[in-house]
């Protein structure tokens, strides 16, 4: 039984005219009334989150070959098990650098939570030139890695930077947003937490409420 019609049973409508029901079910959705789980499944895609694509269903992958700043080749699979947040930037793309702050802000937020952040350089001066970028920035606690020969963002299909994609605790990918965010901001953080609670224990949450 598809969905609708889960719904509309859900709710007592009987309604023969597949039109009517569309319309029924759109006035549900304004009025948040929805079974739990037909919306929950879909992630809180507001503000700057909106452009976010995702990936449906969620996909794995494919190997990037990328190092840590000392020259250490680092996989996406050592970080099975978190939700990640892969940045792919440059030292000469102006809306990178307007939102590499939010990110290290962002690292300071999840730091103990089963998140990690990847920030990795496309820049092919590799290891020095990212080093005096960051010193002229002030960036000192960002996860830096490097990808001199552009083999993350050929991986993953992207069409230019920033790209930021998001993925989840299976190391598939859930989805991304080409161009700069406040990745630190609530639009974010309520589509990070989204990602961490599937299929997870429930967790202290990212935003804060109250006083």
């Amino acid at each position: 039984m598809a969905k609708l019609d889960i719904l509309l049973a859900a709710t007592g409508a009987v309604i023969r005219d597949r039109a009517a029901s569309v319309l029924l079910l759109a006035g549900l959705l304004a009025a948040g009334l929805v079974l739990p789980g037909m919306a929950a499944d879909r992630p809180p895609l507001k503000g700057d989150m909106k452009d976010f694509v995702l990936a449906d269903p969620p996909k794995p992958l494919p190997p990037m070959a990328i190092t840590d700043l000392d020259g250490k080749e680092v996989g996406l699979d050592a970080f099975k098990g978190r939700v990640v947040v892969v940045n792919l930037w440059a030292t000469w793309c102006v809306p990178c650098i307007k939102e590499m702050p939010s990110l290290e802000r962002l690292t300071a937020k999840v730091k103990d939570r089963p998140v990690a952040v990847m920030s990795i350089s496309q820049d092919r001066g590799g290891a020095k030139q990212v080093a005096r970028f960051l010193e002229k920035q002030g960036l000192k606690t960002l996860p830096i890695y490097l990808d001199p020969k552009g083999t993350a963002l050929r991986a993953i299909g992207g069409r230019g930077l920033p790209t930021t994609v998001i993925i989840d605790r299976e190391g598939r990918e859930v989805g991304r947003l080409e161009g700069d965010a406040e990745w630190d901001g609530p639009n974010a953080l309520a589509l990070i937490e989204h990602v961490l609670a599937q299929g997870a224990a429930q967790r202290p949450p990212l935003l804060k409420t109250g006083g």
